[in-house]
């Protein structure tokens, strides 16, 4: 291995090699592994979304809320079909980009 690396050097410095030794060097050199992140956890609805809109939507849109009968935000269903339409009272940024991704995830 340290053999093709050295070749491989030497041709890429301009060392004085054959043709056929520049290729056996390049075909000899190891090949970088291809490393795959693994993707992102989902967004979890509960533990991530919810706090979010409790902290923002509280009470109206939570049990006892005056418009939980008709927007509970306790629930994926209402916030899928709203989407962006309830960033009225979130400003957060990066509150946002989580909710952007929840429902990305979620269509």
């Amino acid at each position: 291995m340290r053999t093709g690396v050295l070749i491989l050097t030497l041709v890429i410095l301009g060392g004085s090699c054959t043709q056929a030794t520049k290729l056996a060097a390049i075909s000899a050199a190891p090949v970088a592994e291809l490393h795959i992140s693994p993707s992102p956890a989902k967004i979890d609805f509960a533990t991530q979304i919810r706090p979010i809109l409790e902290a923002r939507c509280q009470p109206c849109h939570f049990n006892g809320g005056k418009v939980y009968h008709r927007m509970p935000f306790d629930r994926p269903e209402t916030i899928k079909a709203l989407g962006t339409k309830l960033f009225t009272r979130i400003r957060d940024e990066n509150e946002r980009q989580l909710i952007r991704q929840f429902l990305a995830e979620n269509r």
